[in-house]
C-alpha cells in the first residue's frame, strides 16, 4: 500500500514520478526492440537458410576422378542411405537469358520432372503454367522475378546464349537456342526468383555439351544440422570417389555474418535496458531523499530496517515488472503485424522499407524464440531488480534522527 502511494504522482513529487513514467518507458520499449528485433533476426535467417537449402539441397556429391556417368545408380544407392530424403542427379551451367524487355544472367539447371516434383520450394510455388509433361517437352520453367524482368509469361518464349557452344574451325562458337516458358515459380527469394532457369535433364545435357553425364547429385536428409555425421555414410552410399560438401561449408561466411550481427544487436540493445534500470536508480534515490520524514514516522512507529527495505524494493520492482510485462505484450503484438506494419509504413512514407532486391526476401518474417523470449524477460527482471537493492538499502540504513536531516 506504501509503495503504490509513494508511485503516484502528488504536486511535491511531480518530477519523481516523471522519473518513474521514463523508467516504465525505457525498460518497456527496450525489452519490446529486443523481442522485435531477435525474432526479426531469427525470422530472417530461418527463412534465408529454408530458401537456400530448399533449392541447393543439404548436401552435395560431386565426382572426382571420372565423369558422372552413373548418376542414376548412384542415386538410387544414396536414397538407401539411412536418413536421406532425396537424391537428384542434375546438370548445371552458366549462361545470358534474353527477352523482349532485356537481358540477365541466369543459372540454368537440368533436372528430371519426377525429382523438379520432390522439391516443395519449387513444385509448391508455381504461380502460372504447370510442370505437367515436362521430360517430354522443350518447355522451361523460370522465376516470376526473371519473366518480370524479361518481359515475358507462359507462352512465351526466351533466348539461351551459352559461351560453350560447338567448336569450329574457326574456334568455338556460342549456343544460342530459344525455349518456351511452360511455368513460372515465385519461391519469395528475390535472388533465387531473378536467377533460376529449370530444363528437362535430357535437354540440359545437349544444350551444355554433357551427354550421358551430370553435374553432380544433390542430397536432402530429414536433419540438415547432421550433415555431418552423415558424410562417412555418404561417401559409402555412393559407391565411388566422389566430393562432399554440405550446405554449412558452401555458405559458411554468409550465416556466420548473420550470426555476428544478431548477437552484436542483442549486446547493443540490452543496453536500452539498462540505461532504464539506472533511471530506477536515480529516481528512488530522490524518492528516498523526499520521504526521509515518512522514513522516520515509520521508525518510531515500529517498522523495521526490513520492512523500509521491502517498500522501496517493491516500489521499483514494480516499475521493472509492470514495463516488463508491458514490453512483453508490445513486442508480440509488432511480432505478429510486422508484415502489416511494414507494408503501412511503407505506404504512408511513400518508400519501400524492405526492398527485396537488398534483403533477398519479398516480405518482413519475424519468428519469436521462447527460449530467447523468455531471457530477455529474465533479464529485465533482474536488472529491475538490481537496480532498485541500493537505494532501498539506503532507505533502511537511515535512522529516525538521520532522516529528519533530509527535510
Amino acid at each position: 500500500m506504501i509503495a503504490g502511494r509513494y508511485l503516484r504522482s502528488r504536486r511535491r513529487e511531480t518530477f519523481i514520478s516523471v522519473i518513474a513514467g521514463f523508467s516504465f518507458a525505457g525498460i518497456m520499449l527496450g525489452v519490446a526492440t529486443l523481442i522485435i528485433v531477435m525474432a526479426v533476426m531469427n525470422g530472417f535467417r530461418s527463412e534465408l537458410l529454408g530458401k537456400i537449402l530448399g533449392i541447393n539441397g543439404h548436401m552435395l556429391v560431386q565426382p572426382v576422378d571420372t565423369a558422372l556417368t552413373d548418376y542414376d545408380a548412384v542415386a538410387v544407392r544414396l536414397e538407401g542411405v539411412p536418413d536421406v530424403v532425396s537424391a537428384i542427379p542434375f546438370v548445371e551451367g552458366q549462361a545470358l537469358v534474353s527477352g523482349p524487355a532485356g537481358s540477365l544472367g541466369a543459372l540454368v539447371r537440368g533436372v528430371h520432372e519426377s525429382d523438379l516434383r520432390r522439391v516443395p520450394l519449387i513444385s509448391g510455388n508455381v504461380r502460372n503454367g504447370t510442370l505437367d509433361g515436362f521430360d517430354e517437352g522443350e518447355g522451361i520453367a523460370v522465376g516470376s522475378r526473371m519473366a518480370q524482368q524479361l518481359g515475358v509469361t507462359v507462352g512465351d518464349s526466351i533466348t539461351i546464349v551459352s559461351p560453350n557452344g560447338n567448336v569450329t574451325p574457326m574456334g568455338v562458337t556460342p549456343r544460342v537456342k530459344a525455349y518456351p516458358i511452360s511455368a513460372i515459380f515465385e519461391i519469395g527469394m528475390s535472388e533465387y526468383d531473378s536467377t533460376f532457369v529449370f530444363m528437362p535433364l535430357t535437354e540440359a545435357q545437349g544444350y551444355f555439351n554433357m551427354d550421358g553425364r551430370a553435374t553432380g547429385i544433390e542430397i536432402y536428409v530429414v536433419d540438415p544440422d547432421k550433415v555431418g555425421l552423415m558424410k562417412s555414410a555418404i561417401e559409402e552410399g555412393a559407391g565411388r570417389p566422389a566430393f562432399i560438401t554440405d550446405w554449412r561449408q558452401r555458405n559458411t561466411t554468409f550465416f556466420s555474418a548473420l550470426e555476428v550481427e544478431r548477437n552484436v544487436m542483442f549486446i547493443i540493445l540490452t543496453l536500452i535496458v539498462l540505461v532504464a534500470a539506472l533511471n530506477i536508480i536515480s529516481g528512488l534515490i530522490m524518492l528516498v531523499k523526499d520521504k526521509g520524514r515518512d522514513i522516520a514516522i515509520l521508525r518510531t512507529m515500529g517498522a523495521t530496517r526490513g520492512a523500509v527495505m521491502r517498500i522501496f524494493l517493491i516500489t521499483g520492482a514494480s516499475i521493472g515488472c509492470v514495463g516488463t510485462i508491458a514490453g512483453f505484450l508490445l513486442g508480440l503484438v509488432v511480432c505478429l503485424n510486422i508484415e502489416s506494419i511494414r507494408q503501412f509504413i511503407s505506404w504512408l512514407t511513400s518508400t519501400q522499407l524492405f526492398d527485396p532486391t537488398l534483403y533477398f526476401l519479398s516480405k518482413l518474417p519475424a519468428d519469436i524464440d521462447s527460449g530467447e523470449t523468455v531471457m530477455v524477460l529474465v533479464m529485465a527482471l533482474v536488472l529491475s531488480l538490481l537496480a532498485t537493492l541500493y537505494p532501498a538499502w539506503r532507505a533502511a540504513r537511515l535512522d529516525p534522527v538521520e532522516a529528519l536531516r533530509y527535510e
